[in-house]
């Protein structure tokens, strides 16, 4: 779904100030102040229609995404996650769009959230497998879900990670469904791609977010980061992703007064040795005022540095 500006909206703009020149010049000033409180109206009348046209196409987009994520089979939900993304990157474009779109998710039957941990999180049950084949005999039709597959889970986690950043009330719908115990199981268990994607899932649902912190240090969560990186059979992009998962963590993420993590400096000490958490530490003051572009590239730089750290020794 791409959003666009609507051509009548821009029509009805244009012959306002149109009729505005025409009579600008010979018109007394009662009739000035009436043609401008006529185009005040138009004006208003415009942006109150182009803002619930483009309100409706992202319920539309979200109704539809949202329909084919909750499907039996995963290649229907993988097309509801890209349908989701395609939504979340559009939002992201202004501000004005990314209001109507957290008012959206106020609404139960149109939050991204619980579908995501319902479904493509869900794990599969004894009740989900197919032990036999006598349902094929009975009245009865079985019920038959597909487990999510390795694009679907990455596709889910890049939807959590846009919907904690576009909406921060999205981080309380995570810690309902256990989001941090969910991820560092995927963390834990699943391939290089899934990984990657959920170290940027969890800095999203930490961000601003005190019981997801508590949540993910009661799980030991640095620990688990901290042997990815340390492990030299990893492979180099998952490495360099967790030092920048480290660096977003302890710079920004926890790096205000009282955090929740308060041991979290303590513990990468002691998990990584003194040199490589001072660089750390240094390296995630870096670039408050640096454009986004720059500030991308610096932390690119900063998470090599620190690999290069742990390499020495």
């Amino acid at each position: 779904m791409y959003l666009k500006k609507a051509l009548w909206s821009e029509g009805l703009s244009a012959s306002a100030a149109a009729k505005k020149q025409q009579t600008g010049t010979s018109s007394s000033p009662q009739e000035l102040e009436t043609e401008t409180a006529t185009a005040t109206a138009v004006g208003e009348l415009v942006n109150s229609l182009s803002k619930q046209r483009v309100y409706r196409e992202i319920t539309l987009g979200l109704r539809a995404g949202l329909c084919d994520a909750r499907a039996e089979f995963s290649f229907l939900r993988v097309r509801g996650l890209r349908s989701l993304l395609k939504i979340l990157r559009s939002v992201a474009q202004s501000d004005s769009t990314i209001h109507l779109f957290s008012h959206s998710q106020s609404q139960p039957d149109l939050q991204v959230v619980p579908v995501l941990f319902q479904h493509s999180f869900k794990e599969e049950s004894m009740e989900d497998k197919v032990t036999s084949l006598d349902h094929i005999f009975s009245v009865d039709p079985m019920k038959i879900t597909s487990p999510s597959t390795d694009a679907e889970i990455a596709l889910a986690l890049r939807v959590l990670e846009g919907c904690c950043l576009l909406h921060c009330e999205s981080t309380i719908l995570a810690h309902q469904y256990k989001a941090i115990q969910v991820l560092m199981n995927i963390l834990s268990t699943r391939g290089e791609l899934e990984q990657g994607a959920c170290l940027d899932a969890l800095v999203s649902i930490m961000l601003d977010s005190s019981s997801n912190q508590m949540e993910f240090e009661a799980c030991n969560g640095i620990e688990e980061v901290a042997e990815l990186i340390k492990d030299k059979q990893v492979d180099e992009n998952l490495r360099l992703k967790c030092g920048e998962f480290l660096l977003l963590l302890i710079g920004h993420v926890n790096g205000r007064e009282r955090a929740p993590m308060a041991t979290i400096h303590e513990d990468v000490r002691r998990l990584l040795g003194e040199k490589s958490a001072s660089l750390i530490w240094a390296a995630s003051q870096f670039g408050s005022t640096l454009d986004p572009a720059e500030r991308l590239t610096a932390l690119h730089i900063q998470a090599r540095r620190v690999l290069e750290s742990l390499d020495l020794y």
